[in-house]
């Protein structure tokens, strides 16, 4: 799918992500759900903050073949590359660790030029365990428009759960 490369395109892709894996059999509050969730998380906001060309969207693959899901996020900005190995960081940065958590949450990770056109893609993937049920090669289906309008406005309305909690009530929403 395609996203717009601005913070709410970075959400929307790792809601709509979150949203595949339940619907293919890893619930929302999964280690896998939550750990691809994750580095979904850290790829599109790295596209969106080091791979945004004015005008361009980043793009989000998510695959899952056997016991293996696969994310992809590819940008149009060829010249900003992530390091070849694990960055290093320094300790007392607010930023910089995004790689960092790729990388120790992903069982591989790595970045491949973007085939046919400026940019790059990074990518990470994670083995899994088939919940009981043979799994075959799947990518996530070209959503029709209506499909498209319906998971959005559906993330994008305010969720009750993740509200606040009003202490003045014990704990409960009026």
């Amino acid at each position: 799918m395609r996203f717009t490369s601005t913070p709410r395109g970075a959400r929307l892709a790792r809601r709509l992500v979150s949203l595949r894996l339940n619907d293919w059999g890893h619930p929302y509050t999964t280690p896998v759900n939550e750990t691809l969730t994750l580095i979904t998380a850290e790829l599109t906001a790295n596209a969106v903050r080091h791979g945004h060309v004015p005008g361009r969207d980043f793009h989000v693959q998510l695959t899952l073949a056997e016991d293996i899901v696969r994310i992809e996020v590819t940008d149009t900005r060829a010249e900003k590359q992530p390091p070849a190995s694990t960055p290093a960081t320094d300790s007392l940065s607010e930023s910089g660790r995004g790689l960092l958590l790729v990388a120790a949450l992903a069982d591989d990770w790595g970045v491949s030029p973007r085939p046919a056109a400026p940019g790059k893609t990074v990518w990470a993937q994670m083995h899994v365990r088939t919940q009981g049920h043979p799994l075959t090669h799947r990518v996530a289906i070209e959503p029709t428009d209506l499909d498209l309008l319906l998971a959005t406005a559906s993330l994008l309305r305010d969720d009750p759960g993740s509200q606040p909690e009003d202490a003045s009530h014990g704990g409960r929403r009026p």
